[in-house]
């Protein structure tokens, strides 16, 4: 089953710092370089819940590019990179504090210029779906390159997702609604989904549903909800320990997607996205421990 993932591939540099970050002075952390990217880490779990995924991103020239590629194309990863000869390849900053609450300081770089054409009509070509990260189309220099790869999409007829991923980057929902209008799934958070609804909560999202098939809400501790025309359906979470909250939601989609796929039931697609999710919060870095 191929699945095409459009969005970021980079590196993280994760940094576990010991109590808040002194401004202007020093402050004790462990820190370590892994592969990052939304659209890379949720392609990475897509492998390891058994579909076949094929990324579409942009990378630059340099040490860091030639790394990302190597390691995804040695997890199984397709890779339909453009390269990009004057931006560097995404590098983003992550602070995990000692609850496993991530902030993020991220340089998009190379993907930032994603466009129309780096969405090549042969990376389609045999897939199922198409599954496109929120941060392309919320940043203005690559919302044309997101447009185009969902109407390539529904033209090939493959179903589609979006994560909206990021609540502070959703200043206009308006017209983020009409960028995913038609879109099967859309994968907000709840704080996400309050900024693009105006409140949490299934009924929230059950008003999005003149523009989207379903709305599937994570809540962290408080499990998973698919919201759809033939009602709710609802998961708890599992209790494990939260180490770094880093890519959770990109491994919940994963895992969720890939099962809803294989035509498995909505609970059971919910369970398998909860289960990917908390291994993801389990372990340090946003990718499957293979990686």
């Amino acid at each position: 089953m191929k699945v095409v993932v459009v969005g970021d591939a980079g590196l993280d540099v994760v940094a576990r710092h010991d109590g808040p970050v002194v401004h202007g002075g020093d402050t004790r952390a462990r820190v370590r370089l892994t592969g990052g990217g939304a659209g890379a880490n949720t392609a990475l779990w897509l492998r390891t819940a058994g579909a076949q995924p094929t990324l579409v991103a942009r990378i630059g020239t340099d040490l860091g590019g030639h790394a990302v590629r190597t390691g995804l194309e040695a997890a199984g990863v397709e890779c339909a990179f453009a390269v990009d000869a004057e931006a560097p390849t995404c590098c983003v900053v992550v602070l995990v504090d000692n609850d496993g609450q991530r902030s993020m300081l991220p340089d998009r770089g190379a993907n930032a210029n994603l466009c129309p054409e780096d969405v090549d009509a042969g990376a389609l070509a045999g897939a199922r779906h198409l599954h496109l990260s929120g941060y392309v189309l919320l940043d203005p220099s690559s919302r044309p390159a997101g447009l185009a790869a969902l109407a390539a999409a529904r033209e090939a007829g493959l179903t589609t997702s979006v994560d909206p991923q990021s609540a502070a980057l959703l200043t206009d929902p308006a017209a983020f609604l009409d960028d995913v209008h038609g879109v099967d799934v859309l994968l907000p958070n709840a704080v996400e989904l309050e900024a693009i609804a105006g409140e949490p909560g299934v009924d929230a999202a059950a008003r999005l549903l003149d523009t989207v098939g379903a709305v599937v809400v994570t809540t962290g501790l408080g499990g998973a909800s698919w919201v759809g025309r033939d009602g709710v359906h609802s998961v708890p979470s599992d209790p494990v320990p939260c180490v770094d909250s880093t890519g959770a939601g990109d491994a919940f989609n994963a895992g969720l997607l890939a099962a809803w796929l294989r035509g498995e039931s909505t609970e059971d697609s919910l369970r398998t996205g909860v289960r990917l999710g908390s291994l993801a919060v389990s372990r340090v870095g946003a990718q499957p421990p293979e990686n």
